[in-house]
């Protein structure tokens, strides 16, 4: 396995015991797509705050959605075959893991305002506090960390 980025226990995310929630979701033509992975996501947030009463601000809830908007398109896009989307949480973190059966890493594309498109990545690394690549014996995962505490409204 190739790792891309760098995690103490080298598996992409928290360490395993360090979870409060989990849930995964196929990525399938017929599921109703990345709206529905939006969906997905901000109800695992909702019950985020509901169940284990942390803190989610509306700003990590869209940077959330827009994570895992951009990391499913890349999939719809570039990967034929299964996916995966898996939300987990910690007590600091909701991570949103991408799984797919393209083995090819992919790369932030330097930055071009004329560009049109192929900007996903570069998005989704400037919002998040760690982005993980790992290729797999198929495929590859990417993890997506997000802060659940909001710098932007911390005193």
């Amino acid at each position: 396995m190739q790792q891309v980025g760098s995690n103490a226990d080298g598996d992409g995310c928290a360490a395993p015991d360090t979870h409060m929630m989990r849930a995964g979701y196929p990525l399938n033509a017929d599921d109703g797509g990345i709206a529905q992975a939006r969906h997905h996501a901000g109800a695992f947030l909702h019950q985020a705050h509901t169940e284990h009463h942390l803190p989610v601000s509306d700003r990590v809830r869209d940077l959330t959605e827009l994570v895992v908007s951009e990391l499913v398109t890349n999939v719809r896009t570039y990967a034929p075959g299964p996916a995966r989307m898996e939300l987990r949480l910690t007590a600091h973190a909701v991570e949103v893991v991408v799984w797919d059966s393209e083995p090819t890493v992919p790369a932030a594309r330097p930055a071009d305002p004329t560009r049109i498109g192929q900007h996903g990545l570069e998005i989704v690394k400037a919002v998040t506090e760690e982005l993980l690549i790992e290729q797999e014996p198929l495929g590859k995962r990417i993890t997506a960390r997000i802060a659940l505490h909001d710098p932007a409204t911390r005193t």
